[in-house]
């Protein structure tokens, strides 16, 4: 029952990007959301911190599994995995899966309306 309970705000939650250089997908992403994610109500809940698919996994981050794809948006909370979107399914579906990988973690979206 504890795993469906709203995770604190004063949680520490942010959006990890799993990239490589040369990723076409990751460029799409970076033209098409980059620029409006910090923005969003979704990107002030969890801001956007990258790290190089090759290089060192972030310290003091519990993945669930090993990353394999470019890009993998990884939703952290308190230094554990609690959701993931692997690759970049366009603008549209991207704001969707983002949605209901927020909504399953039990993560309100912090709104500024």
């Amino acid at each position: 029952a504890a795993l469906w309970l709203p995770i604190p705000a004063s949680a520490e939650t942010y959006l990890l990007m799993a990239e490589e250089h040369g990723c076409a997908w990751c460029a799409r992403w970076d033209e098409e959301i980059s620029h409006i994610y910090p923005k969003t109500d979704e990107g002030r809940t969890a801001p956007l911190q990258r790290y190089d698919l090759h290089g060192e996994t972030p310290e003091n981050v519990t993945l669930a599994r090993r990353v394999s794809f470019t890009p993998t948006f990884i939703l952290i909370t308190d230094g554990v995995e609690v959701g993931r979107i692997e690759g970049y399914p366009g603008e549209d579906f991207f704001w969707s899966l983002l949605t209901m990988m927020f909504e399953e973690a039990g993560i309100p979206v912090e709104t500024t309306g």
